[in-house]
Formats: C-alpha cells, sequence, structure tokens
C-alpha cells in the first residue's frame, strides 16, 4: 500500500514538470524561431519478487517473472528542432531561415550565441544586430547612405545595398552555423542558445552549403508550437494527475481500513 502512495505521489510530480513545459509551449507560441520543448519520462526502479523463469517444480518454471514498479520521473526536456512556418513581414532587415543552421550573433562578453530569431534591426553604427543589440558575428554594416529598401539579401547569404547615387555594392556575407545534435545546445534566453558537450561545435558555412538552410529575406520564422496539439497535451496531463491523486486518496482508504481491523 505505501508503494502505491509513493508511485502516485512520483506520477503527479511528473506530470506537474510536463504541465511547465507545455505552459512554456504555450507562452512561446509566439516567439520568432521558437522551438517547442516535450517533456519526457522514465519509470523508476523495481521490486522484484520473483524473477522470470524462476523454478515453478522439479520440471517446471514460471514464463514470467512478478515486479512491482516503484513510479516515474521527467528525465529530460527535449528541444524539438522541427522547422517553423516562414511568415512575410516585408521588412528588408527580417531574414528567415528554411533549413538547418543558426545565425552567429557576439555576446556582450564576446561568446558567440547562436538563434534562429532573424528579426534583425540597424543600430546607430549601421550594423545588422538582434532585438537586444547583439551585431551578427558577420560583421554586416550596411553604407550610412544607402536606405533600408535598397538592402538586399540573397538565399546564399551575400548582403549589398545601394548607396544613395551609386550602385549596388556587396558589404559581407551571413554564415550560418549547423550542429551534430541541436538539441543539445543551451537556451540562455533572449531566443539565443549557446554551444555545449552535447550539441558539439559549431560547423560553419554559408546558407545551401555543406547542409545548412538558405535564406529569405522579409520573412520570419514563427515557432514550431502547434496550440492545438498543446492543448490536447494540457488535458491529457490534467487527467493523468487526477488519476495520481485519485489513487493517493484510494491508497490512503484503504490503509485507513487496515488500521481499523480489529481481533
Amino acid at each position: 500500500m505505501m508503494r502505491a502512495l509513493w508511485s502516485a505521489a512520483s506520477g503527479m510530480k511528473g506530470q506537474q514538470t510536463n504541465m511547465d513545459v507545455i505552459a512554456n509551449n504555450i507562452a512561446n507560441v509566439n516567439t520568432y524561431g521558437g522551438k517547442k520543448v516535450r517533456a519526457e519520462c522514465q519509470d523508476l526502479v523495481y521490486q522484484t519478487l520473483r524473477d522470470a523463469g524462476a523454478q515453478s517444480g522439479q520440471d517446471s518454471q514460471y514464463p514470467t517473472g512478478m515486479q512491482i514498479g516503484l513510479g516515474t520521473k521527467v528525465a529530460a526536456t527535449n528541444r524539438v528542432m522541427t522547422q517553423g512556418s516562414l511568415q512575410t513581414t516585408d521588412n528588408p532587415t527580417d531574414i528567415g531561415i528554411q533549413g538547418e543552421g543558426f545565425f552567429r550573433v557576439t555576446m556582450p562578453d564576446g561568446t558567440t550565441g547562436y538563434t534562429r530569431d532573424g528579426a534583425f534591426k540597424l543600430d546607430s553604427n549601421r550594423r545588422l544586430v538582434t532585438t537586444d543589440g547583439y551585431p551578427l558575428a558577420d560583421g554586416i554594416t550596411i553604407d550610412a547612405t544607402a536606405p533600408s529598401d535598397s538592402i538586399v539579401i540573397s538565399g546564399d547569404g551575400q548582403v549589398s545595398c545601394t548607396p544613395a547615387g551609386g550602385t549596388q555594392q556587396v558589404v559581407g556575407q551571413i554564415t550560418l552555423a549547423r550542429f551534430v545534435n541541436p538539441a543539445g545546445l543551451t537556451s540562455v534566453g533572449k531566443n539565443l542558445y549557446v554551444v555545449s558537450a552535447a550539441s558539439g561545435d559549431a560547423i560553419e558555412s554559408n546558407p545551401g552549403e555543406e547542409g545548412a538552410g538558405t535564406l529569405a529575406q522579409s520573412t520570419l520564422e514563427m515557432s514550431n508550437v502547434q496550440i492545438v496539439e498543446e492543448m490536447v497535451n494540457m488535458i491529457i496531463s490534467q487527467r493523468a494527475y487526477e488519476s495520481n491523486s485519485k489513487a493517493i486518496t484510494t491508497s490512503d482508504s484503504m490503509l485507513e481500513i487496515a488500521n481499523g481491523l480489529k481481533r
């Protein structure tokens, strides 16, 4: 009976974590380049009361064992790096990635961060920067006299602009970074990721080369969160939480009955 209490309690804890993950997914449904996260559960240890194949007689054996499970735990939260849909914005400094890869940005401490959020702006120095002012690591700077609508970003990452009274000129090349295990990247907020031991080192290349995706100017990649899917997952998690709660109250009632027995 005590096993049932602790097993059900572990189930409630697991569903609470699952609900936290689902709520975060829903909160980021409009995050540019956002990737949904999935909670992955594992069963805990088992108490073996009888091994499978144990002798049941002189010439016979039990075909199955007898094991009692002791609950569950959330073993990992896996970030699902599937492609989000591209939305047209008509802003020349918005860039969507179609396929694999991350933009490289320079963090305030000088390290490199990686993002799928292509909502870039021009700062006071006419550099392409993120919403938080972090510049692209490729060092793209637009001519001071070039109007924003003259900026052209090709699918292979070449950036060009047309200065006032001049002709179109190339000002830089955007490169992308790929990873052997992109789900192993560490999220640090602000739509940024950093390298971890699990992700492996960045593999840099021009868009459209060596497996990297291509760029689409004046578009933004939307979150890959599907709100209907998350609502269904939330209902399932809620019902599972309620069922585990019912298992606790039922086990408690059975213990109360057992404790009330008199000789």
